[in-house]
C-alpha cells in the first residue's frame, strides 16, 4: 500500500465550472499539488490551500475583500499575491495562474515567486534602525522592514541565547513531545545574514538615551539609532516563598526554560504546577502527555474564570480532570521544603518537578529610566509611537488606544505582539498606519482549542451559543449591549466572522 497523499478534488488542469464552487471556493489539484480556487466577484484566483503558519485549511476560512483568513489562528493572506499580510503567518502562499473561458476555469501553471528582495545589498540608506527585543514583536518588525524594502541597517538586540522562536510551541506541542526543536525558530540562522539583519544574541541593554539617540549595552558599548523599537516583552512573575529558588522549580518563557522542564520531566514522576493560568494549564496538559502525575494549585475558585467566565472555567477544569490532572483550588503554596510543597490549607504535595505559572510582568525598566511616558505599560499612540519621537513600542509592554473597547489596553498575546511589530515597522518608515487590529489569542488543551477575539476586562453578561460541555460553542462577552470579546471552541468560521464584525464596528 502507498502512503502517498491523494490529491484533493477535481483536476483543475482539465477545467472546472463555476457551478462546482461551494460558497465561492473549490478545492482541487494541479499535478500532485492541492490548489484552492476562490471567486472574487468576476475574478477567480488560485492559491495554496494550507496556511503557512500551522497548515490550517483555508478552504474553511473567511474571504474578506481580496484577502483570506485562516480559521485556526486568524492569519491573513492576499488572494492575488499570496503575501502574508497579517501574523501569525509570515511566509507567503503559492499562487497559480488561472485561465477562464466564460464559466470554465483552468489552472495549469504555478506563478513564479517574485525574487527575494535584498535592498540592503544595493542602494543602502544611512538610516540606522535598532530593535530592542528578539521576541514576537521584535522579529516581526525586522522581517517587515525588509519586506517593505527598507535598505538601511537593522540591529536586533536580544537578551536571549536562542534565535527568535515560535514561543506558543514552548508550552504546547514542543513541551508535550509532539514537535521537534527544529520547528521552533521563526527563521533559520542564515536568514539574518541573507536579509542583512544584525542579530545580537545574549545582549543586554542597560540604558536608552532618546536625546543622544543611542542605547548603551550591558558591556558599556553604545549603539546609535535613527529610529528605535522597544519590544522588551515580559518576564515571569517569581514565586516569593521559601524554597522557590531550588533547582527543580522552573518558570517557562524561553527555549532554555522549556528544555530544562523536558529534561526534568524525563526522570520525574509527579509534577506540581503553581498557577492555573493559560501557560500553567498548557504545561499541565503537556506534562500529562509525558505521563507524569500532575497537580495544579491556584487561589481562584475556577481556572481562567477572570478571562473566560464561570461556565467556561468549569469546563476547562473538567477537561483537565478527565485527563488526570488533580486540582487544589482556593489554595496556595506557602513554602517548598525540598520536594514537599506545603499548602496554606495544611496539605502537602510531594513533587519531583515544580513549574510556576503565576503570570508575567512587562519589562518596563528601560523605558522608565529613559523618561518615556508610562501607564502600567509604555504609553503609545495609535501609530505605536511613544512619548519620544522616533521611538516606538510594541508587544507585551505597549499600552495603546484600542478603538473597539474604546480604552487604552495592554495585551500579552503572541499574535498581538507580532501584528504590532509589523505595524510599528511600517510606521518607522513613516507610513502613518494606525494599529487597530482586534486582539486574538488561542490556547490548546489536549484536543480542545480555545480561540478568543477582542478584549473584555469585565462584562455584564455572557451569551452562550451552542454547548460548552459538547465542545461546540461561541460565547459573547457583552457590556452595555456591545460585544467586547468572543471565545469559541470548534466554531472557527464564527470566530472569524466575530473578528470582522468587531473591526467594522470600531468607534
Amino acid at each position: 500500500m502507498s502512503d502517498e497523499k491523494k490529491p484533493s478534488g477535481p483536476d483543475l488542469a482539465k477545467g472546472v465550472n463555476l457551478a462546482d464552487f461551494n460558497n465561492g471556493k473549490l478545492l482541487g489539484h494541479v499535478g500532485g499539488e492541492d490548489v484552492l480556487l476562490v471567486q472574487l466577484g468576476a475574478e477567480v484566483v488560485a492559491i495554496e490551500p494550507a496556511c503557512t503558519h500551522y497548515h490550517g485549511p483555508l478552504a474553511e476560512g473567511l474571504v474578506v475583500d481580496d484577502t483570506i483568513r485562516c480559521p485556526w489562528h486568524h492569519a491573513c493572506f492576499s488572494l492575488r499575491t499570496g503575501e502574508a499580510v497579517a501574523a501569525p503567518a509570515l511566509n507567503a502562499l503559492a499562487v497559480w495562474e488561472v485561465e477562464r473561458e466564460k464559466d470554465e476555469i483552468i489552472v495549469r501553471r504555478k506563478r513564479e515567486a517574485p525574487p527575494q528582495a535584498a535592498p540592503h545589498r544595493s542602494a543602502p540608506t544611512p538610516d540606522r534602525f535598532v530593535i530592542v527585543g528578539g521576541g514576537a514583536a521584535g522579529f516581526a518588525a525586522a522581517e517587515m522592514l525588509r519586506r517593505e524594502g527598507f535598505a538601511g541597517s537593522i540591529t536586533v538586540l536580544s537578551n536571549d541565547s536562542a534565535l527568535p522562536v515560535d514561543r506558543p510551541n514552548l508550552s504546547k506541542d514542543y513541551l508535550a513531545g509532539n514537535a521537534p526543536e527544529d520547528w521552533l525558530p521563526l527563521r533559520p540562522e542564515d536568514y539574518y545574514a541573507d536579509a542583512g539583519i544584525e542579530l545580537r544574541l545574549d545582549t543586554s541593554v542597560a540604558a536608552l538615551d532618546p536625546k543622544q539617540r543611542h542605547v548603551t549595552l550591558g558591556n558599556g558599548d553604545k549603539v546609535p539609532f535613527d529610529r528605535l523599537l522597544l519590544a522588551t516583552g515580559a518576564e515571569p512573575v517569581k514565586l516569593q516563598i521559601p524554597g522557590a529558588d531550588q533547582p527543580h522549580v522552573h518558570t517557562l518563557r524561553s527555549v532554555a526554560d522549556s528544555r530544562a522542564i523536558i529534561t526534568a520531566a524525563g526522570s520525574a514522576k509527579r509534577a506540581l504546577v503553581i498557577g492555573a493560568s493559560f501557560i500553567g494549564l498548557e504545561v499541565a496538559a503537556s506534562l500529562r502527555a509525558r505521563k507524569l502525575e500532575v497537580h495544579v494549585v491556584a487561589p481562584e475558585e475556577r481556572p481562567m474564570e477572570r478571562i473566560l467566565g464561570a461556565e467556561m472555567g468549569d469546563f476547562v477544569r473538567a477537561l483537565h480532570e478527565e485527563n488526570g490532572v488533580h486540582f487544589h483550588l482556593r489554595d496556595t503554596v506557602e513554602k517548598l521544603d525540598g520536594r514537599r510543597a506545603h499548602l496554606k490549607s495544611g496539605g502537602v504535595i510531594e513533587a519531583d518537578l515544580v513549574v510556576v505559572g503565576i503570570g508575567v510582568k512587562p519589562r518596563l525598566e528601560l523605558a522608565e529610566r529613559a523618561g518615556l511616558a508610562i501607564d502600567r505599560g509604555v504609553t503609545v499612540d495609535a501609530y505605536l509611537e511613544t512619548s519620544a519621537p522616533g521611538i516606538f513600542a510594541a508587544g507585551d509592554i505597549a499600552r495603546w488606544p484600542d478603538p473597539h473597547s474604546r480604552t487604552n489596553i495592554r495585551v500579552e498575546h503572541w499574535v498581538v505582539a507580532e501584528r504590532q511589530g509589523q505595524t510599528a515597522a511600517r510606521n518607522m518608515l513613516d507610513r502613518r498606519e494606525r494599529y487597530d487590529a482586534v486582539p486574538f489569542f488561542w490556547s490548546q488543551h489536549y484536543d480542545v482549542p480555545i480561540n478568543y477575539v477582542g478584549h473584555a476586562e469585565g462584562w455584564e453578561d455572557i451569551k452562550v451559543d451552542g454547548s460548552i460541555p459538547g465542545k461546540d460553542c461561541l460565547l459573547r462577552y457583552r457590556n452595555g449591549g456591545r460585544v467586547l470579546a468572543v471565545a469559541s471552541i470548534y466554531r472557527d468560521l464564527d470566530s472569524l466572522k466575530a473578528e470582522l464584525e468587531m473591526e467594522r464596528s470600531r468607534a
